[in-house]
């Protein structure tokens, strides 16, 4: 939520005219943040307002007169601090009559008050003044002003009320907070995204996850499964998935390929992995369409058989994990993942019609864990024999 600092100072002037007139009571709620500042220290008879405060999206800015008791002398910048961790005016301030404090609204000391309607940031302006040469006689005295930033808050005071910007507290994640996740395919310098999705039998798919968490605490990303197919959606027939139980890239353990997980990460909401290109035999229209479960843990939470990514080193015929110990990886030769409840030993693995190995899925889910489907294509993959590459349907 945006404000302008005209609205501010409109909301702040009207509250410093009815502040002398106890008749009218409290201050009646402004549809957008407004200050309330107490200069009964001050006694101040100077005809502007000794302390001006400026109360934006991310920070305060107060703004005080050097002749803070409208006497004509004017206190010294360096006995003025801001909030109960005394901190200092901007450097240089102008014009030289003022000093400009500028503070995050969670800063300096400053505490929060919550109240069903409102988000009230409370900080103070201290003057101490040293003590004079002369212990004898003292021509000022120290004085604090009391500040206050009210934020409205919209409609409720639940996870859906407003939710400031600056973030003042660290989000928990939960249920049903949403995070952008994002799966792309990059040219093979890792640079840029690739302009084309058509590609040719023996090129390799380079694929990018990622996880814009701005607002929440750090996570790491994880891809929990790919599954390719020839229409939309990961329950369509056929289909290939070549990563499978919980982040083992399984297509590289095939004699033919190469395909891997980028050992070393951008940053830790990023994981980059390169799969050799395939179509399906028999299938004319050479497109597939590739789905990708992709999910975060916090970031300080160590990788494990859960939370893992893993590719097949054919040299030393082991599993081997982009981060953690060799042995999360050890569940991908099993060919399940999931701990049985109430023990650390793995389920055995469970098998489909056909043969083929589902993965089993925990009984009570990681409330922590963040997890969404994301769909890459149509991807036109051709061979040397093709003597037409097809346009992909928009």
């Amino acid at each position: 939520v945006a404000y302008s600092s005209l609205g501010v100072f409109r909301g702040e002037a009207e509250l410093w005219r009815y502040r002398g007139d106890p008749s009218l009571g409290q201050p009646r709620p402004f549809s957008q943040p407004w200050a309330w500042v107490d200069v009964s220290q001050l006694q101040a008879m100077a005809p502007l307002h000794p302390v001006a405060v400026q109360c934006q999206e991310a920070q305060v800015v107060v703004t005080v007169h050097r002749d803070l008791f409208g006497t004509g002398r004017l206190v010294r910048a360096a006995d003025l601090s801001l909030g109960s961790a005394s901190c200092l005016p901007l450097v240089g301030s102008t014009p030289e009559s003022t000093v400009t404090f500028v503070a995050g609204l969670h800063e300096c000391g400053s505490t929060l008050r919550v109240t069903p309607d409102s988000l009230i940031y409370t900080t103070s302006l201290n003057y101490s003044p040293v003590l004079p040469s002369n212990p004898v006689v003292i021509r000022t005295s120290p004085a604090v002003v009391p500040i206050e930033c009210h934020y409205p808050r919209r409609d409720n005071v639940s996870s859906n009320g407003v939710k400031p910007t600056w973030a003042p507290f660290h989000y928990t994640l939960s249920s049903e907070e949403k995070l952008p996740f994002s799966l792309r395919l990059m040219t093979d310098d890792w640079s840029a995204e690739r302009a084309s999705a058509v590609f040719q039998l023996g090129e390799v798919l380079h694929f990018q996850a990622g996880v814009d968490a701005e607002n929440h605490v750090p996570v790491r990303l994880f891809v929990d499964s790919c599954v390719a197919t020839l229409t939309p959606g990961r329950t369509s027939s056929p289909q290939y998935t070549f990563i499978e139980f919980n982040g083992c890239l399984v297509d590289g353990q095939l004699d033919d390929t190469t395909s891997t997980f980028i050992s070393s990460r951008p940053r830790q909401d990023v994981l980059q992995f390169a799969v050799d290109a395939f179509k399906f035999a028999g299938d004319s229209s050479n497109l597939i369409y590739v789905t990708c479960h992709l999910k975060v843990s916090p970031a300080d939470q160590a990788p494990d058989p859960q939370n893992k990514a893993c590719s097949f080193s054919k040299a030393s015929n082991l599993w081997v994990p982009v981060e953690g110990t060799q042995d999360i990886c050890s569940c991908c030769e099993m060919r399940s993942c999931v701990l049985a409840r109430h023990s650390g030993r793995l389920h055995a693995p469970s098998q489909r019609p056909g043969g083929r190995v589902r993965r089993e899925l925990s009984s009570q889910p990681d409330p922590l864990v963040k997890e969404a489907d994301v769909l890459v294509g149509p991807l036109l993959i051709h061979s040397w024999q093709d003597h037409a590459v097809r346009k992909v349907p928009s």
